[in-house]
């Protein structure tokens, strides 16, 4: 029987290289031999302030970069968050599940509210809304990337403890992390995951970047001290990173990357990196910009959500039944 997977993006700016070759790509793989459940995380977007009209634009964005990269809504279910009420339903009953002091303790939590004056009880209960994210569809394997795996140590100590109360019933979902590409840095800091939220934008490739942003922006990427091309992300990590970004959409090793430049300097090297991106991006973009002016962007989330909704309201009609809710008729 083939396992369940679920994951989504926030729609709060430009798609990065990053989400690409650290999550989209591995959602295309992932389709082919699962069920597979991809959201647009709407509703997690709105525990920080969202004007409306930019909201509605980056959501409709990134579901059709779903689409463009290659995920198939046929095979997989491309849904908004917000068409499927179950997600905040059994996020409220899933919060009353979790204690003040595991909330307290998130990471992200800490970071996103650090030196604000007030923060909003959303990003404070956020943790809950993405564990039910995962267990209203039973989901098996959830990819994430490194600043996610407590949250998912939440997700799966929260199906316990409803499985310990209420009866085996959750799926304790386990997480899809690739060995290779699962985290891209930042283009000015390698110290740092490549992000849409960087105020500088030459730090990241937005997917929809034209061609010639993208080889100044490439141009422009920080390198290490020295001149070889080599993958020592210890003592090499700006070029390292320059590295796996290569490999990635090229196809090539790291091993035949540091044979192809061996005792050439740095700039033959990122100027055929940005032809590299060039080639990879277009074909995507191009894809991207017939969706959405075909019109059937609508339609594809509509299906999509259908099918999750039909998943996720047999799973929460279950619990509610569990806990000792009433039915409704």
């Amino acid at each position: 029987m083939a396992k369940k997977v679920l994951s989504g993006i926030q729609p709060s700016g430009s798609l990065t290289l990053g989400n690409y070759i650290g999550a989209i790509k591995n959602f295309v793989k992932l389709q082919q031999e699962h069920e597979c459940f991809f959201m647009v995380v709407d509703l997690h977007a709105i525990t920080v302030a969202q004007d409306p009209a930019a909201l509605r634009e980056n959501s409709q964005s990134v579901a059709a970069l779903y689409l463009a990269a290659g995920i198939d809504p046929k095979i997989s279910s491309v849904y908004m968050q917000s068409h499927v009420p179950q997600h905040a339903e059994l996020g409220w009953i899933l919060t009353t599940l979790t204690a003040m002091g595991e909330l307290e303790r998130m990471t992200q939590f800490k970071d996103k509210s650090s030196g604000k004056d007030s923060v909003g009880a959303g990003l404070f209960v956020y943790p809950s809304l993405m564990a039910a994210d995962i267990l209203v569809y039973n989901a098996d394997l959830v990819p994430v990337g490194e600043d996610q795996k407590q949250h998912l140590e939440l997700t799966r100590d929260l199906a316990g403890r409803f499985n310990h109360r209420f009866g085996d019933f959750f799926t304790v979902p386990d997480p899809y992390i690739p060995e290779v590409g699962a985290r891209i840095m930042s283009l000015d800091d390698a110290g740092k995951k490549m992000s849409k939220s960087n105020p500088n934008p030459g730090s990241y490739i937005a997917l929809l970047d034209p061609p010639d942003v993208i080889r100044k922006k490439i141009s422009r990427a920080t390198t290490d001290s020295g001149r070889e091309v080599v993958y020592d992300p210890a003592n090499k990590p700006e070029i390292s990173n320059l590295m796996s970004i290569y490999a990635e959409c090229s196809g090539l090793s790291l091993q035949q990357i540091a044979d192809q430049y061996e005792g050439q300097m740095y700039g033959g090297f990122k100027k055929n990196l940005g032809e590299v991106l060039v080639a990879t991006l277009e074909p995507l973009q191009q894809r991207y910009h017939e969706i959405r002016s075909s019109g059937m962007l609508e339609d594809i989330l509509a299906e999509g959500a259908e099918r999750a909704r039909s998943v996720a309201s047999q799973t929460l009609t279950e619990v509610k039944e569990r806990m000792g809710f009433l039915p409704y008729r």
